[in-house]
């Protein structure tokens, strides 16, 4: 059975909601661990150093399982919760949300915290560009070279199929083909190989990996 994990984001997006004057910038970013993210938040907490409130959440690890949030001095449970809920929501990790405020003079009381801080996060995570994580299993086919563009377009086409993703290609006595495939789909692969080589060829099966593959 194929494992699944929580998706990522491929790019950091930023967006800007206003709700009665108050100003929401809220940055997403992929991170690669919790110091990336510590990095990233001090990062914006520098260009917005003027602003009431930095408020932040992130999810780390490959299967989510590290997370934390901060309400920068919004009342308790307002802001970093509520961010750190739509990360949950999006079934994200390797992510990290920034949400910096300036105060438009007009409170908007609990209930009206929860929905901006939320709200502002929703909407730059609609911008971003997702990358789902996949445990796929590797696959290498070597070919003579005078057939290696041949097989390259069959793998191509193939991968586009079967959410799969095209490896490295290497050259040595033969050319090596590398493909990530699902493992549910490696003997339609070597199936498809044993008919365009009138089976003269035949694919090894390495090891699995979590890979990324953007939507």
């Amino acid at each position: 059975m194929t494992s699944t994990y929580p998706a990522t984001i491929a790019a950091g997006v930023e967006r800007e909601l206003v709700v009665r004057k108050s100003r929401f910038i809220a940055r997403v970013e992929p991170v690669a661990s919790v110091e990336e993210a510590d990095a990233a938040i001090a990062a914006v907490r520098k260009r917005y150093w003027d602003a009431r409130h930095n408020c932040t959440a992130m999810v780390t690890g490959l299967r989510g399982d590290q997370a934390r949030s901060s309400d920068d001095g919004e009342p308790s449970g307002t802001a970093g919760i509520p961010m750190l809920e739509v990360l949950r929501r999006r079934d994200l990790t390797d992510v990290v949300a920034v949400v910096t405020r300036y105060f438009g003079g007009v409170k908007l009381g609990a209930g009206g915290l929860v929905r901006a801080y939320s709200t502002a996060v929703s909407d730059a995570l609609d911008e971003a560009r997702l990358v789902r994580r996949r445990e796929l299993t590797q696959v290498r086919l070597d070919v003579p070279h005078a057939d290696a563009g041949r097989f390259e377009n069959l793998l191509r086409d193939w991968v586009q199929r079967s959410g799969a993703t095209l490896g490295e290609t290497t050259y040595g006595a033969h050319a090596t083909l590398e493909v990530w495939a699902p493992a549910d789909a490696v003997p339609r692969l070597r199936d498809e190989i044993a008919s365009a080589s009138g089976g003269t060829l035949a694919p090894a099966v390495g090891g699995t990996r979590i890979v990324d593959v953007a939507d």
